[in-house]
């Protein structure tokens, strides 16, 4: 039996080599799959900073995270440069030049069921390898050989299967042998510990290795595409995949209690979704009305209500509609949207409306954070929008499809599959990006970087990334606190508060039903992978309890 001095010795060694695996100086990884975190490491450790880290990770989770990492999708990236430089890159897919306004609509013009969700049709052009490698070319610092060389032998030489993994995998599995391309690779029962080897996508991520690109977007990837459009009677061309580009855009600035917000703008709501959330908190003050108090959550649900319906009015992509940005981050229209505010009573989703603005002038999904020891920082997230897509793997190519064309308004007044409503600016175009709710953030503290946060989550995604921040400046809790704390989401309609189940105290919940909410208890939803820099510069990374991915860090 051990002395009680040696017992003590050996919980302090403990606890000081716990605390220095949580706390890091040359950088940090967190996201949706351990492996992928691993790649990401491994890059900053070649002498890679944080954007290449952050390229190598995406492409990692194309073959390990197939239910939402992805090359046939799209996403938005937000950095911040060791220089000062604040930037942030479009990728979001297109709709193609053979879209059309009612293309989901019958003869009657009603919306015809799954035709947005499932199959070649509900694709959008993708534009995650485009996106992440005009990221790599003009702010990375390895060659593309280097970074993607790790998803390659993921692929080509296989990984093991999770447990994690291989229970989505087969709880999908009526869906995913639907399509005879998928069902080559996905149609069988899967079981933790086997050897999952995939030597088309390997292929594919080759040609992108060789060519960039073209790799992709022309040659045998495009021809591959094309045919597998021809097969279920989808619209991508190959002009359609010729024409795609990223386009770098700025952020999305505000502050909030005396941090600095970058985020990423249209066609994402995010960015703005998430300031105009903050701008109306910042004139309560939640510390002292509580955490996940009834006051509390009413001032919540009653921003999130207001803020939901002027997405559902005014957002879309700003190549084709005036989204009135400068309005919808004020302070001032903050503070008018809520005057009708009473914390005594709930208001109802019939009557509060989208705000006035002309009296102001003008599933699936992953993200993944990264910072490196340099200061550079990387907050990405993509999506090929339901899990596994439109459910298509493009047959020879090894890749899903996304199924954002459901993310358009396919009708005025009818919520897609995330029980969002849109309106026209939102409508289905041909070349025009679709809407999304990916909220890739960074804080900035001082001028230096603070924060490194975003989730999945379809519509839920801009409360929960705002919940982290709310959590961390006004209740003070650590990152993993933050991230594990329960959530709960309102978006105007349907008018409910979702709340993760035993989320809300009973107490709070009998308090809030006598103001006239009404609650339904929720399954947990948004995995935030985030990164929170200290003062002196130290590192702490966190993956929510809600997925399987893992913060690492050196």
């Amino acid at each position: 039996m051990k002395s009680p001095l040696i017992l003590i010795f050996l919980f302090f060694f403990i606890l000081s080599n716990v605390k220095a695996q949580n706390t890091y100086r040359n950088g940090v990884v967190s996201s949706a799959d351990e492996l992928a975190s691993n790649v990401g490491i491994s890059i900053l450790k070649k002498g890679g900073n944080a954007i290449d880290a952050a390229v190598g990770v995406a492409f990692a989770l194309a073959v390990v995270f197939p239910q939402a990492g992805n090359i046939g999708g799209g996403g938005f990236m937000v950095l911040h440069l060791k220089d000062g430089t604040n930037t942030s890159i479009d990728f979001r897919e297109k709709a193609p030049l053979a879209a059309y306004r009612d293309m989901f609509l019958n003869e009657n013009g009603d919306v015809i069921p799954n035709l947005s969700l499932r199959g070649h049709l509900a694709a959008g052009v993708p534009g995650s390898v485009a996106g992440l490698l005009y990221a790599l070319n003009k702010y990375g610092k390895l060659n593309r050989e280097d970074v993607i060389e790790y998803a390659i032998e993921l692929a080509e030489k296989g990984f093991i299967l999770t447990e994690e993994l291989a229970n989505v995998l087969n709880d999908y599995n009526d869906e995913l042998t639907v399509f005879e391309s998928t069902r080559k690779i996905f149609g069988k029962e899967f079981y933790a510990g086997e050897l999952f080897i995939q030597k088309d996508l390997a292929e594919t991520l080759k040609r992108i290795r060789d060519f960039g690109s073209d790799g992709f977007y022309k040659g045998e990837t495009a021809r591959l595409i094309v045919n597998e459009m021809k097969k279920g009677n989808g619209i991508i061309t190959y002009e359609d995949l010729k024409q795609y580009q990223p386009v770098e855009r700025e952020v999305i600035k505000g502050n909030y209690r005396g941090y600095e917000i970058l985020s990423m703008g249209p066609p994402s709501s995010g960015g703005i979704s998430l300031i105009y959330l903050l701008n109306i908190l910042e004139n309560f003050n939640l510390s002292k009305s509580g955490h996940n108090t009834a006051e509390t959550i009413s001032i919540m649900t009653e921003a999130m209500r207001r803020v939901y319906a002027d997405r559902s009015e005014f957002m879309g992509d700003m190549d084709f509609v005036n989204v009135p940005v400068n309005v919808l981050i004020s302070k001032e229209y903050a503070i008018e949207r809520m005057s009708d505010f009473d914390p005594m009573k709930a208001s109802e989703s019939e009557i509060i409306s989208h705000g006035n603005i002309n009296d102001f002038g003008s599933t699936n999904t992953t993200h993944f954070s990264v910072a490196d020891g340099e200061g550079n920082v990387v907050s990405t997230t993509t999506t090929i929008n339901g899990y596994f897509g439109n459910k298509v793997v493009v047959d020879g190519a090894g890749f899903f499809l996304n199924n954002e064309m459901d993310d358009f308004v396919s009708k005025p007044g009818v919520p897609n599959m995330f029980g969002l409503l849109g309106n026209e600016a939102n409508a289905i175009e041909p070349g025009k990006r679709m809407l999304s709710s990916m909220t890739p953030t960074i804080v900035l503290k001082n001028g230096r970087p603070f924060l490194v946060t975003g989730s999945p989550g379809g519509g839920r995604i801009i409360t929960a990334v705002m919940t982290n921040i709310v959590n961390i400046i006004d209740f003070k809790l650590s990152l993993s606190d933050a991230i594990n704390s329960p959530r709960f989401h309102h978006q105007w309609f349907p008018d409910e508060i979702q709340a993760e189940k035993n989320s809300i105290a009973q107490d709070v919940r009998n308090k809030l039903v006598k103001k006239g909410y009404k609650i339904i208890d929720f399954r947990d939803y948004a995995s935030i992978d985030a990164i929170l820099i200290n003062d002196d510069g130290s590192m702490t990374g966190y993956s929510d309890r809600r997925g399987y991915g893992k913060a690492i860090g050196f």
